[in-house]
């Protein structure tokens, strides 16, 4: 058997070489598997018992290493046995690096994302930004393949140096064939970095009202009151003065109302006080002023400024409600009426007709 090893080659290589090159793969893989998997088992016992996430991180990244690159990394370190060619040796190193940068890129790449990911939890009340977090995440990622790519290929021989140059007059132009959409995306890093608003706010623009739903790197998503999803460019949503709701920490309401111009002037100076009480029987609103304002076409008219200490739509509407049921149950009682639309129209007698004609001026009169 020895001798029909010996005497036996394959690509002018003695057969107990490939066997024993064979050996050394087989044997190599399965003692990197088993690393591995003692690795992230101790990880895992670790990070059961730890509060910390860098543990988890790490455990996440290890998680990350492709069953394939113990298989290649086992052949290469295999093939090391065999005597190979000068030209087969550089090959081989270079398929080396390969390898190893490949599976480095990945590991970095699976920090990236686990970063991100830590970043868009909520920490002690402050909201994540996904803008921002989605933009680096996707500059770092871009930035570690791109050294990876440009180190394989100086491994390999290639001048780099001309190679970037090249790239930066083919950026140019491929910058202005996407000038909208990089438009887009600096509108999101301006968006991520001023923070107009955050995923939750209310917003209104235009002819749309509602809550953003996701903040994207080319368009933001709106969830409007009637139900629809609204997507909106970031170039064009900035373009808009926007109205945030949600940020808004009291609601002014100025109301106004009428009453009859036949009502007392000692009932119209207890309106002010009634109104002032109707506006103090909630927990959640501050009196501000109520004025008799001034005369109206068909009304006495009051205007009332009052604050609620809360944005929610739904409880100022409440509050309104109470206060305008307060006013009219009071009203009633002190016979103050609310006033309508009204236009009065005066007709004079005949008689007061012929009197005027009597004392006008000759002159004035027309047959």
């Amino acid at each position: 058997m020895l001798d029909w090893l010996e005497s036996n080659t394959f690509m002018n290589v003695p057969a107990y070489q490939w066997l024993t090159t064979l050996v050394v793969i087989v044997g190599s893989y399965l003692i990197l598997r088993s690393v591995w998997k003692l690795a992230l088992r101790k990880l895992t016992e670790i990070s059961s018992r730890s509060t910390t996430h860098v543990d988890d991180a790490v455990l996440e990244v290890l998680r990350s290493t492709q069953k394939i690159t113990f298989a290649f990394f086992s052949l290469l370190i295999g093939l090391h046995f065999l005597d190979l060619p000068q030209k087969w040796e550089s090959r081989l190193d270079h398929l080396s690096f390969f390898v190893i940068g490949l599976q480095i890129a990945i590991w970095l790449s699976k920090c990236i994302t686990v970063w991100a990911q830590m970043q868009l939890l909520q920490k002690e009340g402050a909201p994540p930004n996904p803008v921002i977090t989605s933009m680096l995440s996707w500059i770092f990622k871009i930035g570690v393949w791109s050294i990876l790519l440009l180190t394989i290929l100086s491994n390999v021989g290639v001048n780099i140096t001309a190679f970037v140059a090249s790239l930066g007059v083919g950026g140019v132009a491929v910058a202005l064939a996407v000038q909208s959409i990089l438009s887009d995306l600096f509108a999101s890093l301006a968006i991520g970095l001023d923070k107009p608003f955050v995923i939750g706010d209310f917003v209104v623009f235009g002819e749309v009202a509602g809550s953003i739903e996701r903040i994207g790197l080319k368009t933001t998503h709106i969830r409007s009151i009637s139900g629809e999803q609204i997507v909106c460019s970031n170039t064009e949503l900035l373009k808009n003065t926007i109205h945030n709701y949600k940020r808004m920490s009291e609601r002014r309401v100025v109301f106004k109302f009428g009453v009859i111009y036949d009502t007392d002037p000692a009932l119209l100076a207890k309106i002010p006080g009634i109104v002032q009480d109707a506006i103090a029987q909630s927990e959640n609103t501050r009196f501000d002023r109520a004025h008799f304002q001034g005369f109206g076409t068909s009304s006495l008219d009051f205007e009332v400024v009052y604050f609620i200490n809360s944005s929610d739509f739904n409880l100022y509407m409440d509050v309104q409600q109470a206060i305008n049921l307060y006013m009219m149950t009071e009203f009633r009682k002190l016979g103050v009426w609310l006033a309508l639309p009204a236009t009065s129209l005066y007709v004079p007698k005949m008689e007061e007709i012929s009197k005027a004609l009597r004392h006008a001026p000759s002159n004035n009169l027309t047959h």
